[in-house]
């Protein structure tokens, strides 16, 4: 029996993606486990493995397809014994052919969405179980389900020949009593309000210009952003911090943690500030959530990661409870990631608060767009020398100035300026942080 291979969801929110490059062609023998193709998400390019043996019998969806919707049959193996000529293309992808949809074209993306069947949820589940006791469930399928703390060989599976698939997992919790949440479910935003309607302009005729088509990544950047600004209230409170004292300890820990490969950089103070401060000031560490609010009881703190094209947020986690080397440690191995495209879903999904730090750059002081469903952001310029009144005269002091953007349907101003009061008490006396 033939075996389908769908368009898999790569993420918690992924609804489409680009398949950027096939690694095999039709007639290659692929045993499970193998890459057999890339797919473009918005945050990263990810890879696809093949979920049995057999042999690639039809590509249904050509290298450099846009907008391919989650469970779109791509490709077709077939088991050992089939004749890879008598494997029929399903009837709703034989119209399609492999070549990808051309570039100029703005429409056939969409007509290929509205044409995605649902994967086949009205065919009876086979068991998920192998012939060697093997459960056969997507990589996706099998950390939500540890994370929810659900057994994966209890729940029925709906994908080809009884895989256990995202959706499984979730109709198994949403069916559950055991009260726990999924991450998923999380990261998933309050319903959006109606779509603001955003003009488009043609170029200038008199000007030479090079059109260039959005990634995937910059759509949804751009999407976000406007979800943002034109349906957060934004406000913006700024303050001035010295930074001497955090030099001259950052300086004193790196001599000292040479041998060991740690080198902490003022971005890692600023992550464990913050997570220190949101700790100290809980208000801070929220998501607004339409009739209802969720408070964090940790601070999982994004930070804003430029890279080719756009830019991501891998997430520390429980920064609050993490030491300097160990946040630097998770920093450099991040940011690693982000700029070769390798981070996971997990890597960037979630996040209770983020930094945007551009004081590598000389930027002095700007506000950041807050990141949805985030309820904060803080915006950081370059530590400078400056003059600073101090016992009464004019003396020199390095200072940062830092910009916090609230959404004040979930922060008040005297929350964030709680916040930043915290903040700054731990910047300029950052041998606190270490206790």
């Amino acid at each position: 029996m033939a075996i389908e291979i769908f368009m898999p969801a790569l993420s918690p929110t992924m609804e489409k993606g680009t398949l950027a490059k096939w690694l095999v062609k039709e007639g290659d023998e692929v045993s499970s486990g193998d890459v057999i193709a890339e797919i473009e998400t918005d945050k990263a390019t990810m890879e696809v493995e093949s979920i049995d043996d057999g042999t690639v019998a039809k590509i249904l969806v050509g290298e450099g397809t846009d907008d391919v919707p989650v469970g779109k049959i791509i490709a077709i193996l077939a088991e050992d014994g089939e004749d890879v000529a008598d494997i029929a293309v399903p009837a709703e992808d034989g119209a399609n052919t492999p070549e990808p949809a051309p570039k100029e074209s703005k429409s056939e993306p969409k007509a290929e969405t509205a044409e995605a069947p649902a994967p086949a949820a009205a065919k009876p589940a086979p068991s998920a179980s192998s012939a060697d006791g093997r459960i056969k469930a997507s990589p996706l399928a099998k950390r939500i389900a540890e994370q929810a703390g659900l057994d994966i060989g209890s729940i029925s599976g709906s994908g080809p020949h009884g895989r256990i698939i995202k959706r499984d997992v979730e109709a198994a919790m949403s069916s559950s009593a055991s009260g726990k949440k999924d991450t998923a479910a999380e990261e998933t935003a309050p319903p959006a309000p109606s779509q603001v309607a955003v003009p488009t302009y043609g170029p200038h005729d008199d000007i030479p210009f090079t059109e260039q088509k959005l990634s995937n990544m910059r759509k949804t950047i751009a999407k976000r952003l406007t979800e943002s600004k034109t349906t957060v209230p934004h406000f913006y409170l700024t303050i001035e911090c010295e930074l001497d004292k955090l030099l001259a300890l950052r300086k004193e820990l790196n001599a000292r943690a040479e041998g060991d490969g740690i080198k902490v950089s003022v971005n890692d103070f600023i992550i464990r500030a913050s997570a220190l401060a949101l700790k100290k000031v809980p208000a801070a560490n929220v998501q607004y959530a339409g009739d209802k609010m969720y408070w964090y009881e940790r601070a999982d703190i994004s930070v804003a990661v430029a890279i080719e094209g756009g830019l991501v947020t891998p997430v520390v986690r429980g920064a609050c409870g993490k030491g300097l080397g160990q946040i630097a440690s998770d920093m450099k191995d991040l940011a690693g990631r982000a700029r070769d495209g390798k981070l996971m879903p997990e890597d960037y999904a979630g996040g209770t608060f983020s930094i945007s730090n551009l004081g590598m750059f000389g930027i002095k002081e700007f506000g950041a767009v807050i990141n949805p469903p985030q309820g904060a952001i803080l915006a950081v310029g370059a530590g400078e020398q400056r003059a600073v009144i101090k016992d009464g005269a004019v003396a020199a002091a390095t200072v940062m100035s830092c910009t916090l953007s609230c959404d004040h349907r979930a922060i008040d101003g005297a929350v964030g300026a709680e916040f930043l009061a915290a903040f700054k008490a731990y910047i300029e006396d950052p041998i606190t942080m270490l206790l």
